[in-house]
């Protein structure tokens, strides 16, 4: 195992986690704690491990997405309901959504008992040195419920990685905006119309965004990557991996390849269960 290939990996986990962000099962229950419905369940409901940070902090954390749209939200969210009560809630309604999508079998099955003691293995490794996001997460009590422990695991992977994506991309030049124009680019991530959209950049700043990272010489004017801006973006990525690759390597060869086994029928459970937004995703999204 290296550590590009821990990443492929991870990519084809995300969807495990990143489901919570789309399932009404978990916005429903954050409303039900007292946040208002839209952006407002996502920013306080990823951010309310941190206890009640300003929005700077989230939009930094957070990096691609427009500070003024975090604002909108935060703090505010904190007087609506508080931290302790948004995570719990976020907890809750991903049971839900889980049990909805994987089905009760599934849930209670002997196949994601092991999947959540193979990827805590990981996840328990990570360390949490300049990683604020992951260190917010890795305090929560975890899980007892295995597709709960398991949820809890990649979403600490995956914060990891994160934590160490936004290094990588300040240390390649991008900004928020300009990581985000260049991954949608690249067609692993959101259309970027989906993208400009979600992230609140209005389309001004997305076409001077563009421009100067045109004039940079990393995108071509039909916004596809430059040979400067694809090589920009891969070592980035492998940057990141880089970063993240500890925690997987505690697993070795065997554990990885087991932990893949067990999760791929369940990622693509919950992708064939509508879980995303048909036609938001590049054709690379999630690919390892």
């Amino acid at each position: 195992m290296d550590a590009q290939t821990a990443g492929r990996y991870a990519k084809t986990f995300d969807a495990f986690h990143s489901m919570c962000y789309f399932v009404p099962e978990v916005s429903d229950s954050l409303v039900a704690a007292g946040l208002e419905p839209g952006a407002m369940t996502y920013f306080a409901g990823r951010s309310a491990v941190m206890g009640r940070v300003a929005a700077p902090v989230v939009a930094a954390t957070f990096y691609n997405f427009n500070p003024d749209l975090v604002a909108t939200v935060v703090p505010r969210a904190w007087d609506l309901a508080g931290p302790e009560a948004i995570v719990a809630a976020r907890y809750a309604g991903v049971d839900a959504a889980l049990t909805r999508l994987l089905g009760a079998r599934c849930v209670a099955s002997v196949e994601m008992a092991e999947a959540a003691d193979i990827a805590a293995i990981a996840a328990r490794a990570a360390r949490p040195e300049g990683r604020a996001l992951f260190a917010a997460h890795a305090a929560v009590d975890w899980p007892t419920a295995p597709h709960l422990s398991l949820w809890h695991s990649l979403t600490l992977l995956r914060e990891h990685r994160g934590d160490g994506h936004v290094a990588a991309l300040q240390a390649a030049g991008l900004s928020g905006i300009e990581a985000l124009i260049t991954h949608s680019a690249t067609g692993a991530g959101f259309k970027a119309e989906v993208a400009r959209t979600l992230r609140g950049w209005s389309q001004q700043q997305w076409e001077e965004a563009a421009a100067d990272l045109r004039d940079r010489g990393l995108l071509a004017g039909d916004g596809t990557l430059t040979e400067l801006g694809t090589e920009t973006r891969e070592v980035a990525e492998d940057v990141t991996d880089d970063l993240a690759f500890a925690p997987w390597a505690e697993l070795g060869d065997a554990g990885l390849d087991r932990l893949a086994e067990l999760v791929t029928p369940m990622r693509a459970a919950i992708v064939e269960a509508g879980a995303f937004p048909a036609g938001a995703f590049g054709p690379r999204w999630g690919k390892s």
